[in-house]
């Protein structure tokens, strides 16, 4: 066996330790906060219903997402580091430079018009007959979904919005950079000996492990985006950054339509814009792209910022 071959083998093998020690801190956290839940409030599944369950209970609800969240992914993921200490799973280079971090929050804001038209393409997308049952299926899950998300973000509670910037943006920006973009795409790499291919099959996996299936493409679209950040940058934060500011501005848009009497439907409702916006965003975003890898491609030759 060749030294390709070893590395190769030996990558498989540190996906399925990755994948088992995911499923221990969820099976501890999840049996751990089960129990305690039950204990303080009884067979209630509050979760369903943030905003009508008790103050107690809220923050419970909260603290359960957050150690939750900490526990799927970030817990996961520190382990498979001090596991793997030669490995530079989470890069850090030139990581005070403000603009790449800059560049990639612009992308977010230019690509925004066509992500909402790929959204309201993906939302309103249809199976065939045949698979019928699926559908149904995936429709249900997603309006299981739906309800959760309805019920936390739509407040006009400070201290909530507050929570919801913690557990929704910060704790996931965090914890699934530091998974998908960081130990898993290690991983893909040397499986697939290709840091691209690697991307988009992370992004894949990014994607189908929020169980969203009417939002799977622009989540994927997403999570290509933070893939390419961090080949580009080889700088995690900057990943981090874009994924915080994503989400933050979605539990802060939402604050703002709960404030104004607004439905979390009409929240979801994507805007229509003209051709030309659309055209506009789209160009835009690729000269945005093209700037990020121009500018990283010079660091990366130099080893400094380029002004």
């Amino acid at each position: 066996m060749n030294t390709s071959e070893i590395q190769q083998k030996n990558a498989w093998t540190d996906l399925l330790f990755l994948i088992m020690v995911m499923f221990a801190c969820v099976f501890t956290v999840s049996l751990f906060f089960g129990g305690l839940g039950y204990i303080l409030f009884g067979n209630i599944d509050f979760f369903t219903d943030v905003s009508g369950a008790s103050q107690a209970q809220n923050y419970y609800a909260y603290m359960v997402l957050g150690v939750s969240s900490a526990g799927t992914f970030i817990l996961p993921a520190y382990i498979f580091q001090r596991r793997k200490k030669a490995e530079e799973l989470f890069p850090r280079q030139h990581l005070t430079d403000w603009k790449t971090y800059t560049l990639g929050i612009l992308f977010l804001f230019a690509f925004a018009p066509c992500m909402s038209l790929i959204s309201e393409w993906n939302a309103n997308m249809r199976l065939p007959e045949i698979w019928r049952g699926i559908e149904e299926w995936m429709r249900a899950k997603e309006d299981e979904m739906t309800l959760l998300t309805e019920s936390i973000v739509m407040t006009t509670a400070w201290d909530r919005l507050l929570l919801n910037i913690v557990v929704m943006a910060i704790l996931p920006g965090i914890g699934e950079e530091l998974f998908f973009r960081g130990a898993l795409q290690q991983i893909g790499t040397r499986i697939f000996k290709n840091e691209y291919v690697a991307v988009w099959i992370v992004a894949l996996v990014f994607s189908a492990i929020h169980v969203q299936f009417y939002g799977f493409f622009p989540r994927l679209l997403l999570g290509v985006f933070f893939g390419y950040l961090v080949v580009w940058t080889r700088n995690i934060w900057t990943a981090v950054v874009a994924h915080f500011v994503n989400n933050s501005m979605v539990v802060i848009l939402a604050f703002y339509y709960a404030k104004q009497g607004r439905s979390y439907v009409e929240l979801m409702e994507g805007d229509s814009y003209s051709i030309i916006v659309y055209l506009g965003s789209f160009v835009f975003s690729i000269i945005i792209a093209f700037i990020i890898y121009q500018y990283t491609t010079k660091i990366k030759l130099y080893g400094k910022r380029v002004d």
